[in-house]
């Protein structure tokens, strides 16, 4: 009798371990897919390097720069006689027309171009993924209703609407971030999560969660949503390529209350005449190439991740 019970502790295992052990092995699974994708790996690649860019500013301020003459915002070297100054060893990419550092602009711009598209994608993941998994669920009028209103959201131009939005209010990062994320979730990604959920509400476990007695709130967010999560996943990547797009127009036509940015500091050379002037490259180089790679390498993220998360795309 005791070495049948003392078997049964050593075979009981708790179920969070067995969980978590699941969790890790689809990690690894899913990362092999993923590293078998090159461009994809190209745009982590870039992601980890912004990364690292925009931690790299607090740094060297505090040790190696200046605040007076390095800071983003207020900083002006009084030692250079003209500005905008070329490239030179006190300043790698030169200072823009008010006598700023472009480099601390563009390292110090990276991190909210970052907070940005996180909270977009955020915000959005958590609508879409909502509004797909209640209208599939539940269809009829609720879906109706949904549906209709996220057409009509879909219907009206994006950047139209921000820029309405902008001579209504002043809109700083959190508030842009946050109308990218409303709109983003009530649009098509909201469709495409739907259409993911429609194939879920039909599968085995959900008729044994109602037979079991799991009421519908139960279904929608302990079997539904978590199964919808790798697809909310894939569209965050380019929910973050569209927010940062955004932000970037907007601020080049200065319709943000923003301290800096990547479409700002374009938006200060084109204000001061120097947009189309090759002499000074320096100014409108630096942002427009960081705008084009972060959004670039987003975008490669997701197409990477659209492998993993969709079957038909493997190519096995």
């Amino acid at each position: 009798m005791t070495s049948i019970s003392q078997s049964a502790d050593t075979a009981y295992v708790p179920i969070w371990r067995v969980r978590l052990n699941l969790l890790l092995r689809g990690m690894k699974t899913n990362w092999a897919m993923f590293a078998e994708n090159p461009i994809g790996l190209i745009g982590l690649g870039l992601i980890i390097f912004f990364g690292l860019f925009a931690l790299a500013q607090p740094i060297l301020i505090d040790t190696v720069w200046k605040p007076s003459v390095y800071d983003p915002v207020s900083g002006y070297d009084i030692e250079i006689a003209y500005h905008p100054s070329p490239p030179s060893a006190r300043h790698l990419l030169g200072t823009d027309p008010l006598g700023r550092d472009i480099l601390s602009q563009l390292m110090y711009s990276t991190r909210f171009e970052f907070a940005l598209g996180l909270i977009s994608a955020i915000v959005t993941v958590l609508i879409a993924t909502t509004i797909g998994a209640v209208s599939a669920y539940y269809g009829g009028i609720i879906d109706t209703l949904l549906m209709r209103f996220v057409d009509l959201i879909i219907m009206v131009p994006f950047l139209p609407i921000l820029i309405v939005l902008s001579a209504l209010m002043a809109i700083g990062m959190i508030q842009l971030a946050l109308v990218i994320g409303i709109l983003s979730g009530f649009g098509g990604t909201a469709i495409v999560i739907k259409s993911q959920a429609l194939t879920i509400k039909v599968k085995p476990y959900i008729e044994a969660a109602r037979i079991a007695g799991g009421g519908d709130r139960h279904i929608i967010f302990k079997h539904m949503v978590p199964n919808l999560m790798p697809i909310s996943l894939l569209y965050m990547m380019f929910v973050v390529t569209g927010a940062i797009f955004s932000e970037a127009v907007l601020s080049f036509f200065g319709l943000t209350e923003i301290d800096m940015s990547w479409g700002l500091m374009i938006n200060t050379t084109q204000v001061f005449g120097y947009l189309l002037r090759f002499d000074t490259w320096y100014l409108l180089i630096p942002a427009s190439l960081a705008i084009t790679l972060l959004c670039a390498a987003f975008y490669l993220v997701g197409r990477a991740l659209d492998e993993v998360v969709n079957p038909r795309l493997r190519q096995r």
